[in-house]
This record gives C-alpha cells, sequence and structure tokens, in this order.
C-alpha cells in the first residue's frame, strides 16, 4: 500500500524554534510538507551506553531484551476516514475519499483493550489492527479524550494475541534515564529506537486546544506513525504514549514528547469504566514565560475565573497553599482536582497578595485557552 507521510500541525506558530507536530503517518496523494523554520543543528545519537551493555546503570535491560519483551503487545494500527468537502484531519480535500491514516498502539489489557493516541483515531470510520506476528483484526473505537490525546480501542481476539504491558510510574522518570520506542514511523511496524529522557515536566498543546501536563521529552527517534506507541523504560514498562516531535523537516529531529503513562493510565481507565471523562476548568490564558507564579493574559468570559474576580495581568502563586512557580505547574495543579470542586487561588495584583476562592468548572470541548 503506497502511502506519503506527513505530519499533522498541531499549533499554527513555531515553538522554541521548530515547527511542533503530531507524529501520525497519513496516506494519499498529497505532496509533503515541510516548513522553513530553523532549528539548530543536532548530530546522530548512538544508543546511550546505558542500554548499550547486557544491563543498564539501573539494573535494566538491553534494547533487545525489551524488544522481544514488548514488541508483541505493540499492535501497527490503519485508520480510514471518510472525507467530507474541504480539509479533513489528515488534510485531504474533496468529497468521498478515505485518506488512511497510521499509527501504533498498546495492549493494556487481556479484554483486547488497547491504548493509542486520540488524533491516531479521530474521525475513524475503520480501525484496524495487526500484531507482530502478522495477526489482522478489525477494531472499535471505546473512547477518547482530545483533552489529552489518549484513546481506547478494542479488539475482539484469543487470548493468545494479548500481551499487556505494564504501565510505570511517570512520576519517577528523570532526566538521563534510558527509554525505548517501538512504533510504525513511515509505515515499518515493529521499528525500534532507542534515547534518553531529554527532559520531564513538559507541557505540550492537545488536539482540541489544551495543555497536557507532564509531558516526557526524549531524544529517542520518533516519525510519523510513531502515534500511540509506547515509549519503554529500562524495565519494558510504558512510560508513556509517543506523541509529538518538534521538526523543520517532517522527520525527527531528536525532540519528541509522549503524554506520561500516569495520565494515559487514568484516562483509560475512565474510558473503559464506560465514565464521563471531565478535567477541571479555571479559564485563564496563561504568560508561558511568566516567572515566579503563572502570569493571566486573558481570561474567558463566564468562566470560574471571571466569577471569581481574577483579572488580567494577576500572577497566581498558590493554590489551596501549594506554591505555584510556573505555568507548568498550575496547568498540572489544576489538573490533579475535579469539576466542582472549590479551591483558594493566591495571587499577586498590584503588588498585593490575595486569596480568591472558587469553584471550578468543566473544560469544554474545544479552545485555545491554557486552563
Amino acid at each position: 500500500m503506497s502511502r506519503i507521510s506527513r505530519l499533522i500541525p498541531i499549533v499554527g506558530g513555531t515553538v522554541a524554534g521548530g515547527v511542533v507536530a503530531l507524529a501520525v503517518a497519513s496516506g494519499g496523494s498529497t505532496t509533503t510538507h515541510s516548513t522553513t523554520t530553523v532549528v539548530a543543528p543536532q548530530s546522530a545519537s548512538a544508543i546511550p551506553t546505558s542500554l548499550s551493555g547486557s544491563t543498564t546503570h539501573t539494573g535494566g535491560m538491553t534494547v533487545n531484551q525489551i524488544y522481544r519483551q514488548d514488541s508483541p503487545g505493540v499492535v501497527d494500527i490503519i485508520v480510514t476516514q471518510q472525507s467530507g468537502g474541504g480539509q479533513g484531519f489528515f488534510g485531504f480535500g474533496g468529497g468521498g475519499q478515505t485518506p488512511e491514516g497510521e499509527g501504533a498502539g498498546v495492549v493494556y489489557d487481556t479484554k483486547g483493550d488497547i491504548l493509542t493516541d486520540e488524533h491516531v483515531v479521530s474521525g475513524a470510520t475503520s480501525v484496524h489492527v495487526t500484531f507482530q506476528d502478522g495477526y489482522k483484526a478489525s477494531a472499535k473505537v471505546l473512547g477518547t479524550d482530545p483533552s489529552t490525546d489518549v484513546a481506547v480501542i478494542r479488539v475482539s481476539v484469543p487470548a493468545s494475541q494479548l500481551h499487556p504491558i505494564p504501565l510505570a510510574n511517570s512520576s519517577d522518570a528523570q532526566v538521563g534515564d534510558p527509554v525505548v520506542a517501538i512504533g510504525s514511523p513511515f509505515s515499518l511496524p515493529e521499528t525500534t529506537t532507542a534515547g534518553i529522557v531529554s527532559q520531564v515536566g513538559r507541557s505540550i498543546q492537545a488536539p482540541n486546544g489544551f495543555a497536557i501536563p507532564g509531558a516526557i521529552q526524549t531524544d529517542a527517534a520518533i516519525n510519523p506513525g510513531n502515534s500511540g506507541g509506547p515509549l519503554l523504560d529500562s524495565n519494558g514498562d510504558v512510560l508513556g504514549l509517543n506523541d509529538q516531535i518538534q521538526t523543520n523537516s517532517g522527520s525527527s529531529a531528536g525532540v519528541g514528547f509522549a503524554v506520561p503513562s500516569n495520565t494515559v493510565g487514568q484516562i483509560a481507565n475512565e474510558i473503559i469504566a464506560g465514565e464521563p471523562v471531565r478535567h477541571a476548568y479555571v479559564g485563564v490564558e496563561l504568560n508561558p514565560n511568566s516567572t515566579g507564579g503563572a502570569g493571566v493574559s486573558s481570561i474567558s468570559s463566564g468562566s470560574p475565573a471571571a466569577s471569581a474576580g481574577i483579572q488580567i495581568n494577576d500572577l497566581i502563586t498558590a493554590i489551596n497553599g501549594k506554591a505555584i512557580t510556573s505555568t507548568e505547574q498550575f496547568i498540572a495543579t489544576v489538573d490533579s482536582f475535579s469539576p466542582g470542586q472549590s479551591i483558594t487561588v493566591t495571587l499577586k495584583h498590584d503588588g498585593q497578595t490575595k486569596n480568591i476562592k472558587l469553584t471550578l468548572g468543566t473544560r469544554p470541548q474545544n479552545t485555545t485557552q491554557s486552563g
């Protein structure tokens, strides 16, 4: 099957000198899209020393051992979407076409539930998975959450095909930890790459415009088709689902991001249980460059923030007495609460410190607001 891979931009601009894009492959008759944004040159990196020996410095496994253990639990996902007029999700115009996208997924349990990224299956009219041994099956989308870019699909297959991979505790990830990615870049299923955790606690943008806190940055090569595949720690557990890359060419530039496994597990369990996925909402847009707290740059009309009297240029410094030192920390803290809960926000306004109590709302479906 012929397929031209390209990236689907998730933001309409640049981030840290490059374009952030979803790592999903799509096919059709269009040409490959690239940008002219310049990023700093980066040399190709070899497999980290910590993964090249018989064991890692933490007593983990080699890349080969991780692959042999986990690859039966990684699937290739092919999605078909019926396009209408204009631009569809995969960027193809014209009615009646059926563009195909490709990503990866992780077997989550023995019931046939498979984890992947929401943007991999968004708008799908059919979903098919292929297991490592070539076994193919159709899948249904059990549920999705565009606020965290997490989805669960389900297959009905023999139990012998299901090899769940445990989720790691993503809060334990540290810079320099070895990681392995398995996915389907450029329609090459079971491709395995290795690298390290480049940074933790990043914020990346979800398909609906909200921020996903706690993302894991890695230099493991991630390309179109890696979306939804696992980022594995040295024990072979899922540290996150590969989601985005920063690129100026449409291919890996050594800056990739994964949705953290703690977020993935929480959302997946809610979807599998049939519970509605709801996120707490304040209704403020934040200045990413603020220091000493989270600076408010905009407030949504009718939001909890507006009702509580929060104002533009306020600097939020604490929530329920817990210090807030950055925009990322504010987003992550708010996301730890549920809609309907009341919180006390400490902020600085015109040099004065105030405590404001507000009741959290429910995050809307789409927005460019940060929290």
